[in-house]
């Protein structure tokens, strides 16, 4: 990966998560009551950055089973509502376990 790649993705990022949470202060001068808008506007920036992030977890590691496995710890461990931290910790602890049990195989 380029240097340049890795600047243009983290201002992709940025704007994706920037515009949605700017627009509606330019476009609105009253406080959106409209439950859906509301929604759609809070859970945008997450989704736009799954979107984006997602596919590389999968073949950021040596194999796929690794992200696979690193994967559904991490979403196990977030379903039971631990932190950012933990959930974090876990999934590399669980790819890093996952490599060292292939390398042997």
């Amino acid at each position: 990966m380029s240097t340049l790649y890795v600047l243009l993705v983290i201002a992709v990022m940025a704007v994706c998560t920037y515009l949605p949470r700017v627009l509606p202060l330019v476009l609105f001068r009253k406080k959106i009551t409209n439950q859906y808008i509301s929604s759609l506007l809070t859970y945008l920036p997450y989704g736009i950055l799954a979107a984006m992030i997602f596919p590389d977890v999968f073949t950021s590691s040596g194999t796929l089973v690794s992200g696979i496995a690193g994967t559904a710890v991490a979403l196990i461990v977030a379903w039971h509502k631990k932190g950012l931290l933990l959930v974090a910790v876990s999934a590399v602890a669980t790819v890093f376990i996952c490599e060292r049990i292939l390398a042997f195989i």
